[in-house]
This record gives structure tokens, C-alpha cells and sequence, in this order.
């Protein structure tokens, strides 16, 4: 391997560890941010090691074809310790700013939604109830002022059938029947 294919190695293997070193800080304070629970920390670093060991592996495979020489391990050393004495504070604050600007978006974008769809939405659903609950009581009200109206003939025509009825003894289930059906109706009208 010529000496130009070590120094841009040397160079890519310093960028690969400050990426790592942002990566790094990103996670760090999105998981501080969104508190996740702390047996998800675990899965969720080892998780960031196997990403970086991807990126590293095809960082070194686009280079130099994959060749693992010691200025590697210099090399991701020295572009993480400069990032973390260079950049790390500056990352972490846009992390935050940006998780508080998505934080502001998306209650912006809920409040808009409540506004423009959600509340109106509801609002017709409420005024449809209402009206079908005023039509329920307006025809209820008509039913029982035309069983009010019909009662003289159903008197009436109870007079007239009493002596077949009289004589026509039903079982005790139906007369069962009969009183729930009679209890229900009483009590809706």
C-alpha cells in the first residue's frame, strides 16, 4: 500500500471518529430528552456500537479495501479526542435546540390539527347527537299523545273481547313475557 492510500485512510479513519463522536453526542442527549426506560439503554448502546462498527468497517473497506493497520486505531482515536475537546458542547446545544424546535413544530402541528379538524369534527358529531336526541323526544312526545288519543278504543275494544279472553288461559312463561314487556314500556313511556 503507497504511503497517499495511508494518509487518506489516516484522514477518513480521523473523520470516521468525530462522526462517531457526533453520533455519539446526539444519542446521548436524545435519550437524556425522551428519557427512555433503562433497560432500552442497554439494547439501544449496543445498538450505537454495532452501527459504528459498520460505518467504521465500510469507511476502511472503501479506503483501503479493508486493510486493518495500527494508524486505523490512531487514527479513530485521534478524530474522537479532537471532536469531543472541539465540538462535543456545540453538538449537544443543537441537538437540544433541535429537539425543542420539533418539540414546538409538532405542538404547533397538534394545535392545528385540534383546530382545523378535530374540534369541528366534533362539534358536528355533537350538533348531530343533539338533533337525533330532539328528534328521539319529539317522537316519543307523538307516541304517547296518540296512545293517549287511542286509549277510549282500546278500552273499548278490551270490553268487547272480554269474554273471549276470558277464557283463553296463557302459560305462565308468556305471562312472564308479558309483565317485562309491560315494565319496559312503562318505563319508556
Amino acid at each position: 500500500m503507497n504511503p497517499s492510500v495511508q494518509w487518506i485512510t489516516l484522514l477518513w479513519m480521523l473523520f470516521s471518529g468525530a462522526a462517531m463522536g457526533v453520533a455519539f453526542d446526539s444519542y446521548r442527549v436524545l435519550a437524556g430528552q425522551l428519557r427512555f426506560p433503562q433497560w432500552s439503554k442497554h439494547a439501544l448502546d449496543f445498538l450505537y456500537w454495532i452501527a459504528a462498527a459498520f460505518f467504521i468497517f465500510r469507511m476502511l473497506y472503501m479506503t483501503n479495501d479493508g486493510q486493518l493497520r495500527f494508524y486505523v486505531f490512531v487514527g479513530l482515536f485521534i478524530g474522537v479526542w479532537i471532536y469531543f475537546l472541539l465540538w462535543s458542547v456545540i453538538t449537544q446545544r443543537f441537538v437540544v435546540m433541535l429537539i425543542q424546535v420539533t418539540k414546538g413544530l409538532l405542538s404547533f402541528l397538534y394545535k392545528l390539527f385540534r383546530m382545523l379538524l378535530w374540534n369541528p369534527i366534533k362539534g358536528i358529531l355533537m350538533l348531530g347527537l343533539g338533533l337525533l336526541r330532539f328528534l328521539w323526544k319529539v317522537l316519543l312526545s307523538l307516541l304517547r299523545l296518540i296512545l293517549k288519543c287511542l286509549m277510549p278504543f282500546w278500552r273499548l275494544l278490551k270490553w268487547m273481547l272480554r269474554p273471549i279472553t276470558s277464557r283463553v288461559r296463557l302459560p305462565a312463561w308468556s305471562r312472564q313475557l308479558a309483565d317485562k314487556v309491560i315494565k319496559a314500556w312503562k318505563r319508556w313511556f
